[in-house]
Parts: C-alpha cells; sequence; structure tokens
C-alpha cells in the first residue's frame, strides 16, 4: 500500500496529459543533439576549471555542432 501526496497525485495525472505526451514525441530529436554533444565534442566534462572556461568550451562545443548542420544542409 503506497500513500501518494496531493502533489505526486497532481504530477501523474499531468504526465498523463496530451500536452506531455506531444512533447515526449518530439524529445528524440533534443536527446540525440545532446549526446552528440556529449560523446563527440566534449561536452559532458569540463577540461578547464572555472566557470568562464566551462562557459567557452560548452559555446565552442555548440558552435562546432551547428557549423555541422549548416555544412550538412549545404550539401
Amino acid at each position: 500500500m503506497s500513500i501518494k501526496s496531493g502533489e505526486h497525485t497532481e504530477q501523474m495525472a499531468f504526465q498523463e496529459s496530451e500536452s506531455v505526451k506531444e512533447k515526449e514525441k518530439e524529445r528524440y530529436k533534443i536527446e540525440a543533439k545532446n549526446s552528440e554533444l556529449k560523446h563527440r565534442h566534449g561536452y559532458d566534462a569540463a577540461s578547464s576549471s572555472g566557470l568562464v572556461g566551462m562557459e567557452l568550451q560548452g559555446a565552442m562545443a555548440i558552435f562546432a555542432v551547428n557549423i555541422k548542420r549548416i555544412l550538412k544542409r549545404m550539401k
């Protein structure tokens, strides 16, 4: 027997709604891009210390992925 709080029950109802189901259908596209950033472009771990270095690394990884996408569409 489990006791669920009101918030838990509301969250379960929200997850069954049509808006959530529509977003879940599109999620795989975003997850594929996140996976590419993480595994192919070093977005999983910071290679330098400090917030500025991490922000720069993230910006460069995203820039590289966007350039790849642009070049692919130009062909």
